[in-house]
C-alpha cells in the first residue's frame, strides 16, 4: 500500500482524525496541544497520527491536503484545518456542531 492509500485508509476508518506532532498525552508542539485540548473540551474521541513516527505520511499529507503545517484535523475524511481554524470554529461554537454530526 502506498502512502496516499494509507492516508485514505486512515481517514476512511475513523470519523475524526488528527495528524499531530506527538500524542494527545504528550504533544510535542503548542499547536498540537491546543487542538487536543479543544477536542477534549468538545468531549469527542478521535484517532491521532503522530507525524514524527511516520515521516512518509508527514511529507505526503502536505501534498494530499494542500496544507503545509501541523496539526491537521479531519472530520469525515475532509480537512477542517489547523490549530488557528480549529480555535476559531471552537470559539464560535461551530466546531462542536460539526463534531456532533459525526
Amino acid at each position: 500500500m502506498d502512502v496516499i492509500e494509507r492516508i485514505k485508509d486512515q481517514l476512511g476508518s475513523h470519523s475524526i482524525v488528527l495528524y499531530m506532532k506527538g500524542t494527545p498525552d504528550f504533544p510535542q508542539c503548542g499547536f498540537s496541544a491546543q487542538t487536543v485540548q479543544i477536542l477534549k473540551d468538545c468531549g469527542v474521541q478521535f484517532m491521532y497520527i503522530n507525524i514524527f513516527e511516520d515521516l512518509e505520511v508527514r511529507e505526503a499529507l502536505k501534498e494530499y491536503s494542500n496544507w503545509p503545517t501541523y496539526p491537521q484535523l479531519y472530520i469525515n475524511a475532509e480537512l477542517v484545518g489547523g490549530c488557528d481554524i480549529i480555535m476559531d470554529l471552537h470559539s464560535k461554537g461551530e466546531l462542536k456542531e460539526m463534531l456532533e454530526k459525526v
